[in-house]
């Protein structure tokens, strides 16, 4: 299906102070959202309220996408809490075969994100998100009923592979759905959903495992096979409540998806079920040489590490804080818990001011105070006030890792263009965290020890310091890259421009 785009009669920015400059195939394609839209088939007039429009959008993908990514989160790291609960005792394996279960979940996890986001563009985000969530859902639940080794690192190995390509799936469908301005907000709140899982999965597991011997099957059992079996229950569900485009939403009136449309086109964006003349090999093989998308996707590398190591050993790290089974459990809660707000709050900033890069240096720089305490307190005597200021590391470096996700998505999103170019820039960051979540597993698991994991936090603590380096070396390199542009723009004039652009033309306006 084509969508047709009528030419918008009158042109205005949807934000005054706005910084991008680029341009769609035709020049008359713009649509004005902030304030009133007129109806352009010269019908009665229709006023449309920008904020309306975007609330409207919010209503019909952000519950759906935050549900998938949030039980994707919750499936994923669930065997963080199983192993408090006995899991890795009862099956009787060792520190280095559970970090070896978890690298065979993060190998295919990497290397499906390239071919899923291929795949989306060609059968359409509303058949494939809701199609890997019923799998992995059933993989997740077979995995409270594994009694060896063997069967674990199956299970392990295709839910990595049908989960894998969940987040920059998503990335891509939102990118397609919202103007540059609105994304990272979208996207913490996708993030969210991860330290809120990451928060829930502690509280349920501590009801769960509760069940132990319901059914003759231990708690930690129970936690795998009711947790999956709700996502595959949802996944069936996300069938009839996905879009595949903003212009297939049931909610938004004619004239609505019109002014959608034209707003999308006016940033550069070609809808999911729009033809795409760009969508080529060379497209994709253009974006590994873009020096912004490999020091994001380095960015990506060291933050994956940070965030799945505490993602999945968090419980252990409190339980070597002196915590023990719910106890554990539950302290693990209230640091995602602040991490949630925080992203919402960061983002909502950094999408008003236009500034991922900013935002990012100042969290991996709280994080890297977070660690530095973490690790400083080794001098200090055992006690309640070193395991306090050591639990109370952790409202630094959790908040400040998790919170560097969104903007880092949302980077790469708004300075790569077309979209193929676009879809394989969130696939290589999406891979090169889950690379740094296969180093994390062997840090935490084998190399790094508890209670202290010392080994481990010096290396998240060196991984900070590489992306502030990358963040700055990109904020610089951006900057004059547009300074430039804006001297050749003012030599050429207004001829040299058309077409929808890629992100080397002088047309093209990167965000800082």
């Amino acid at each position: 299906m084509t969508t047709v785009i009528e030419p918008a009669e009158s042109i205005r920015s949807l934000d005054a102070d706005s910084v991008y400059e680029n341009r769609t195939e035709n020049e008359d394609d713009r649509v004005a959202l902030a304030g009133n839209v007129e109806d352009v088939e010269g019908e009665a007039t229709h006023v449309l309220q920008e904020d309306t429009i975007w609330a409207k959008m919010d209503i019909i993908v952000l519950p759906v996408t935050a549900m998938m990514f949030f039980l994707s989160s919750l499936d994923r790291s669930n065997i963080g809490n199983a192993r408090v609960a006995g899991f890795q005792d009862q099956l009787g394996i060792t520190d280095e075969q559970f970090s070896f279960a978890l690298t065979i979940t993060i190998i295919p996890y990497t290397l499906i994100n390239f071919p899923t986001n291929a795949l989306q563009k060609l059968i359409g985000p509303r058949l494939l998100l809701p199609s890997m969530v019923v799998l992995w859902g059933t993989v997740c639940a077979f995995q409270g009923l594994v009694r060896d080794y063997p069967g674990l690192l199956a299970c392990r190995f295709f839910l990595g592979l049908f989960e894998g390509g969940l987040l920059p799936g998503i990335v891509l469908y939102l990118s397609s759905f919202y103007p540059k301005r609105k994304l990272q907000l979208r996207i913490a709140l996708l993030f969210s959903a991860t330290s809120l899982a990451s928060a829930f999965s502690g509280l349920l597991a501590a009801a769960i495992v509760k069940m132990d011997g319901v059914g003759g099957k231990p708690g930690w059992a129970w936690l795998f096979i009711l947790e999956g079996a709700f996502t595959v229950l949802f996944g069936l569900v996300a069938f009839s409540l996905l879009p595949n485009s903003p212009t297939e939403a049931l909610l938004f009136s004619a004239a609505e998806k019109r002014a959608v449309a034209r707003a999308l086109h006016e940033d550069g964006i070609v809808l999911v079920n729009e033809q795409d003349k760009d969508y080529t090999w060379s497209e994709f093989w253009r974006a590994f040489v873009q020096p912004h998308v490999v020091l994001i996707a380095l960015s990506g590398f060291f933050n994956g590490a940070t965030v799945s190591g505490l993602a999945y050993f968090l419980p252990s790290i409190v339980a070597g804080l002196g915590y023990s089974g719910t106890e554990a459990q539950l302290m693990s809660v209230p640091p995602f818990a602040v991490t949630a707000v925080l992203s919402v709050l960061s983002s909502f900033l950094a999408d008003r001011y236009a500034r991922r890069g900013l935002t990012i240096i100042f969290f991996a720089t709280i994080t890297a105070i977070g660690f530095s305490v973490f690790l400083g307190k080794k001098h200090l005597p055992t006690g309640s006030f070193a395991t306090l200021t050591r639990y109370g590391s952790l409202f630094l470096l959790v908040p400040g890792s998790f919170c560097i996700a969104p903007p880092l998505g949302a980077w790469m999103s708004n300075n790569t263009a077309p979209t193929l170019r676009r879809a394989t820039a969130l696939a290589l960051l999406s891979a090169m965290s889950n690379v740094g979540s296969l180093v994390s597993a062997w840090l935490f698991g084998a190399f790094s020890r508890p209670p202290r994991y010392a080994g481990v936090g010096a290396v998240l603590l060196a991984f900070q310091v590489g992306i502030l380096a990358c963040a700055t070396g990109n904020v610089v390199w951006l900057r004059t890259e547009n300074g430039r542009r804006e001297k050749l723009r003012g030599e050429v004039g207004a001829e040299g421009q058309g077409g929808v652009p890629r992100n080397e033309s002088i047309w093209y306006t990167y965000v800082l």
